[in-house]
């Protein structure tokens, strides 16, 4: 019952504010919740993104995986002209996971899932299946807590405590690490690196945490990955609307010739046991 209700806490966070966006009380404009669409707003989007999803000249391109890259540091992910990596943060949710997972099984491609610890180990099987279908994961703290904001003792703790709940939950390898709301400081990127987790940043941010239709995310986003052409895309696997937007992506990256680059850790991180003895453990009642 308890770490139910912990789960709908960490709900209840990260549906104040997209992940990449600054915390909330950092918020200009607080109508950043997470909502469903409004009825009919999916099927009046539809005819948006047939336009907008339609190959020029009907050239035709070969598959949509890419290469594996097989990275020990953040400067070893050097991506070439139109190859992108797909990531997705704050999962898992089961329904909502699955779905994401369906669909990229279905495109043959592959991701990195930066999982919340409080989540992963809520929802152990999904969490699992991430890694036995070829994804890469990651950690993304305990908590979802604004690193920035706290203590570097307490930071690096909420770090250590998130990968210890993922690396049970999915009895793997945590290799890759995101802060929350993309809010870091160079002391605890130094210290992070240091203990053999690879940081993944935000090239693209595909903003599915506000209310758009699945057409409008995936359109805006792709616009995003022609202005750049190539970078690692943020998403978010616990919104209905990034699955019903993510076929419609996958579809254009195709349909233009990108590349899914597939994350591979190649690095020895600290044991958990390592970890803490640097750093103090947070107390229970602490997140």
């Amino acid at each position: 019952m308890v770490s139910r209700l912990v789960v709908v806490s960490v709900l209840s966070c990260l549906a104040l504010a997209g992940c990449a966006s600054k915390p909330p009380s950092q918020l200009s404009d607080p109508k950043t919740a997470y909502a469903p669409v409004a009825p009919g707003e999916d099927a009046a989007s539809g005819a948006l993104f047939d336009k907008f999803g339609k190959p020029k000249g009907g050239k035709s391109f070969g598959p949509l995986a890419g290469r594996t890259l097989s990275v020990a540091s953040i400067s070893e992910i050097a991506l070439r002209d139109k190859e992108v990596i797909l990531t997705f943060d704050d999962g898992p949710i089961p329904a909502r996971t699955n779905k994401i997972l369906d669909i990229l099984q279905n495109h043959g491609v592959k991701a990195t899932f930066l999982m919340v610890g409080q989540m992963a180990d809520s929802y152990p099987g999904t969490a699992k299946r991430v890694v036995r279908e070829g994804h890469s994961i990651g950690g993304h703290t305990h908590g979802h807590a604004n690193l920035a904001g706290l203590s570097h003792e307490r930071a690096l703790a909420e770090i250590a405590s998130g990968n210890s709940a993922v690396r049970r939950a999915t009895g793997t390898t945590v290799g890759f690490f995101r802060f929350p709301y993309l809010a870091d400081t160079a002391a605890l990127r130094h210290d992070v690196a240091n203990r053999g987790l690879v940081i993944l940043d935000a090239d693209i941010d595909s903003k599915d945490y506000f209310t758009l239709s699945p057409a409008t995310l995936a359109e805006r986003t792709m616009a995003k990955v022609r202005k750049r052409r190539k970078g690692i895309i943020l998403m978010h696997d616990i919104h209905n609307r990034t699955a019903a937007m993510l076929p419609m992506l996958l579809s254009q990256l195709k349909a233009e010739g990108y590349k899914v680059v597939s994350l591979r850790y190649r690095g020895a991180p600290l044991s958990d046991a390592m970890v803490s003895a640097a750093t103090p453990k947070l107390a229970t009642n602490a997140i």
